[in-house]
């Protein structure tokens, strides 16, 4: 039997402590600001939970934009709102 523990990530927007494959991954990278499906990107990222509360809360707070450091592009949270209606 497998005991091995997911790995906690923060969520920008509730502050909330979640299993890493509960949340969706933006990462600041050499080429830009994107989605980053796999959470194997290389460079900084950002968590956010998988619900339309806390993306719509990150948004507005611009919570993405603090922690990545740089202004995240429109496409990115389009991007993120397609993924979650993917993920369902």
């Amino acid at each position: 039997m497998d005991t091995k523990q997911l790995p906690l990530r923060k969520c920008v927007a509730c502050g909330q402590m979640v299993p890493k494959d509960g949340l969706f991954r933006v990462v600041k990278t050499a080429d830009g600001i994107q989605l980053d499906i796999t959470c194997k990107a290389q460079g900084r990222g950002a968590y956010v939970c998988k619900n339309k509360e806390c993306i719509d809360m990150a948004v507005k707070r611009k919570s993405f934009n603090r922690s990545l450091r740089q202004a995240v592009p429109t496409e990115v949270f389009d991007n993120l709102y397609m993924e979650l209606e993917n993920d369902r």
